[in-house]
């Protein structure tokens, strides 16, 4: 059965999805015990699936991944409701701790899906010289766990050219490999691609969420002796779920300078995601930075 996010107790939703576009929907006053939305984050491939899904004009859905607001003293506030809606802080939501950047508080949330994925991984298994396949916010999140876990040389295939992800401590952006991986990480949604640089005994990770459609072959698995891990992140229970979200944050805090944030997320404003969202089909026109987050305004 697919894994469900907990619901969060939300209103006003700003982006609504139909007949394979995105419109602007008017802001509200929160209701009573809610928070206002300062800012949303953007994750490419889940929610370019979804405005697809309305394109035969069948759908009519809410957009949103991740929306953030703001608690005075408390810090940033991460809850999965739709972009710009004001949501219950009491919900399940994650925090960030105060002080920590809002940038680093919408990437840490890709970085805590590779906290929860790597810790899956066959004990004593080696991440130095691992592939992660992809470059998009996922990946990055992953090269940056990767980091995070002593790796000193982690290796990035994707075929765009000065892909921001290579500003990462360690990280070199290849079109392919000279030999086979013992360890590929796919985080673009891609296994059957990743499958192709493992080596036989090797261990094929899958942080994104490939389209229904996507298959392994069984025999070949069976054949080349492969581990595969699926690292869905909410196959945790709520306590590991969390603490993985604070190990990423606090990790990109203390660690990640804002000349780096400012090169992987962009801001831009929530009036603007409606083009934003035009792009999603078109690689070559997509804004270059990995995290794109809407801005709704502050409160």
């Amino acid at each position: 059965m697919p894994v469900k996010p907990p619901v969060c107790r939300h209103a006003g939703p700003r982006l609504r999805l139909a007949g394979g576009r995105a419109y602007l929907l008017p802001a509200i006053t929160p209701p009573n015990g809610m928070v206002p939305a300062w800012f949303s984050m953007l994750s490419p491939g889940t929610e370019y699936r979804h405005l697809q899904a309305t394109t035969a004009g069948c759908e009519v859905r809410d957009a949103g991944y991740v929306t953030l607001a703001f608690r005075p003293g408390g810090g940033w506030l991460l809850a999965a409701v739709p972009h710009g809606a004001a949501f219950d802080p009491a919900g399940p939501v994650l925090a960030a701790p105060p002080g920590a950047d809002v940038r680093a508080a919408a990437l840490a949330r890709f970085q805590q899906m590779a906290v929860l994925g790597l810790d899956r991984l066959p004990s004593g298994t080696c991440v130095d010289r691992a592939v992660v396949v992809g470059s998009g916010p996922v990946a990055l999140g992953c090269a940056l766990e990767l980091r995070r876990r002593g790796a000193s040389n982690v290796r990035i295939i994707t075929s765009r050219t000065g892909a921001p992800i290579e500003a990462v401590p360690g990280v070199s952006c290849l079109a392919g490999l000279e030999a086979p991986a013992a360890l590929v990480i796919d985080a673009a949604g891609r296994p059957e691609r990743a499958a192709e640089l493992l080596a036989p005994g090797g261990v094929l990770a899958l942080l994104g969420t490939p389209p229904s459609e996507a298959g392994l072959s069984a025999l070949q698995v069976h054949r080349s002796g492969w581990t595969v891990i699926g690292m869905h992140e909410l196959t945790n229970d709520a306590d590991v779920y969390h603490a993985a979200y604070t190990t990423a944050v606090s990790w990109l805090t203390d660690q990640i300078s804002s000349r780096l944030l400012n090169i992987w997320c962009q801001i831009v404003p929530g009036t603007c995601a409606p083009a934003v969202y035009d792009t999603l089909a078109r690689p070559a026109g997509r804004d270059p930075h990995p995290v794109v987050i809407f801005s709704w305004g502050v409160p």
